[in-house]
């Protein structure tokens, strides 16, 4: 395994996989507050052309933690599909984004590989590509998932309806529905992130959504983002809820800082599967972002690109129905400004469609960082154009709740019309029905008027 190279002259020597991937990565201030970025843009470069020069069982055998260190690295490597992986070991990192981008490439010909391979494999793919390659490559594969209803179908595009409250008022829940639901956002599921993080609270908001998602028979899902352990007591409790929650990370630490590790999962997973109220088979929903590790302190001297692509690895274990991007919620301190955003959106769409899960982004940010809603509205657009399953849907772009900025209803109408996508089938006619939507897919006069549900 060659670790060192030399360019117009200069010799680059690297001392570990995990220093070659931390250096090849591009600018993120995350791991400039690390002391593990490239210190130049020609150590970058060099860097960038020693992993090229990797085989993917280079990377294998290398895994940026150890397993016997970390939970994460086991669960990665305990899914590997050990056929293919033995076709495509000895590849290099170089000919693994060769082969993404040829244009015969297809759709089952990445899913198939992406079963091969570890989080450094797909990491390290994405740290040689450009925004376009980016953007290319993720269009190339198609991801669906089903829980009550199927996201990720060609020719559609499905928002998660946000409808969160600063004091959980049923009222003010139900009243963001509303306006939600009159723009056509909804379809991918309708979650609420509490800010009372408790079991009777938590059953109070599966219950205010379930019982409105019932009243007006819109078939779509429900989740309340609360940590994993009470959104299962509630349900063993009786509260009805479509699928489960829960953040991860790239690292068994940070796991632990969340509260949860694979043991817990493995449990809620089944129990969701036995007592959620949608028949899946895809009952999960993860959210993960760039930073996360770094923020608590357990990234191990990993840069947060691989983590993220860990992170996906880890999910991937449950099967989701939706993962979420929030790359760009920590702050500055992860990613400085609009650019950085925008390229760690670009990788981790890019690299969890590889890993195989069904991805949506949140190309979110928060108002101390040096983004803004033109930054966002690049990520969306590029994103939407790489094959986004889903965005969310917050009322006017500004989140009361978390403090955030992120995609509006307003948005979520802008992107169907752009690229001429059309909600879930079933969602699609319930909205044609309501006389919210037109057969093209277009909102009709009655479109962001909430009064509509005033009226039965």
């Amino acid at each position: 395994m060659k670790l060192k190279t030399k360019l117009f002259g200069v010799s680059y020597g690297f001392t570990s996989v995990k220093e070659v991937l931390a250096k090849a990565n591009e600018e993120k201030s995350g791991d400039t507050y690390l002391k593990i970025a490239a210190l130049t843009a020609q150590e970058r470069v060099a860097a960038k052309r020693v992993l090229s020069e990797l085989t993917l069982e280079d990377l294998r055998n290398n895994p940026v933690i150890p397993m016997e260190e970390d939970e994460v690295t086991r669960v990665i490597d305990g899914l590997v599909n050990e056929s293919i992986y033995n076709e495509i070991k000895n590849w290099t990192v170089g000919y693994l984004r060769e082969y993404v981008l040829l244009h015969s490439t297809t759709n089952e010909d990445l899913k198939r590989i992406g079963r091969g391979l570890t989080a450094e494999m797909v990491a390290g793919v994405a740290k040689l590509m450009s925004n376009m390659d980016l953007v290319y490559g993720a269009s190339k594969i198609q991801t669906w998932a089903k829980a009550n209803t199927i996201v990720g179908m060609p020719g559609t595009l499905s928002f998660r309806l946000q409808p969160n409250h600063p004091t959980d008022d049923p009222n003010g829940i139900v009243a963001s529905m509303m306006e939600g639901l009159s723009y056509g956002c909804g379809d991918a599921v309708i979650g609420v992130n509490p800010v009372e993080d408790t079991v009777g609270n938590t059953k109070n908001i599966m219950n205010c959504i379930y019982d409105f998602m019932m009243k007006w028979e819109i078939p779509t899902q429900t989740c309340v983002l609360s940590h994993i352990s009470t959104q299962m007591e509630a349900v063993r409790q009786g509260a009805p809820v479509s699928i489960f929650f829960q953040s991860v990370a790239g690292t068994e630490d940070a796991n632990k800082a969340f509260g949860i590790d694979a043991a817990l999962i493995d449990e809620a997973y089944e129990l969701i599967k036995k007592q959620g109220i949608a028949p899946g088979p895809n009952l999960m929903y993860f959210e993960t972002g760039q930073g996360s590790e770094m923020s608590l302190d357990t990234d191990h001297g990993v840069d947060e690109m691989t983590l993220e692509a860990r992170s996906y690895g880890f999910a991937k274990r449950y099967n989701p129905f939706m993962v979420n991007n929030v790359s760009g919620f920590i702050g500055p301190e992860t990613l400085y400004d609009g650019r950085q955003m925008i390229r760690a959106n670009l990788e981790d769409h890019f690299m969890g469609k590889l890993i195989g899960l069904p991805m949506g982004m949140a190309p979110c940010y928060t108002n101390h960082t040096k983004m803004d809603q033109n930054d966002q509205e690049i990520a969306t657009m590029l994103l939407a154009m790489a094959g986004s399953n889903y965005y969310m849907g917050v009322p006017v772009g500004d989140d009361i709740m978390l403090s955030y900025q992120d995609t509006s209803f307003h948005d979520d109408a802008t992107l169907r019309e752009l690229l001429n996508r059309k909600p879930t089938k079933e969602f699609f006619k319930w909205l044609m029905d309501m006389g919210i939507m037109d057969e093209s897919g277009r909102l009709t006069a009655k479109g962001g008027d909430p009064s509509i549900f005033l009226k039965r």
